[in-house]
């Protein structure tokens, strides 16, 4: 196993580990409630950890988490076939009339 992300904040933890799987990635999380025990153990002991459990799945995970912090990853604006309205480009649908993307 490899620990591929370690944070204090455990939904980011859970979004990475969400998208992992969707690539096919198994992970598991570990630390996940130990939170409890801060102050007794040092912090960074206590946040949560996604590991991923195949060491061969390791370059393909760091590429997804890379991809998901890289800032020029983020989708160009489009505009609503339906309506006209600006999209901005992580969603796919248009939110004043529910047009998908194009």
């Amino acid at each position: 196993m490899y620990k591929i992300y370690s944070s204090p904040n455990s939904l980011m933890v859970a979004h990475l580990k969400n998208l992992l799987e969707s690539h096919g990635i198994s992970t598991r999380i570990n630390n996940a409630y130990l939170s409890g025990g801060a102050g007794e153990l040092p912090l960074n002991e206590c946040w949560p950890e996604l590991w991923v459990i195949d060491d061969s799945q390791r370059q393909a995970a760091q590429a997804v988490v890379q991809a998901a912090f890289d800032e020029e990853h983020h989708a160009a604006c489009w505009r609503c076939p339906g309506c006209g309205e600006r999209i901005e480009g992580q969603f796919t649908a248009c939110w004043r009339c529910g047009a998908e993307h194009p």
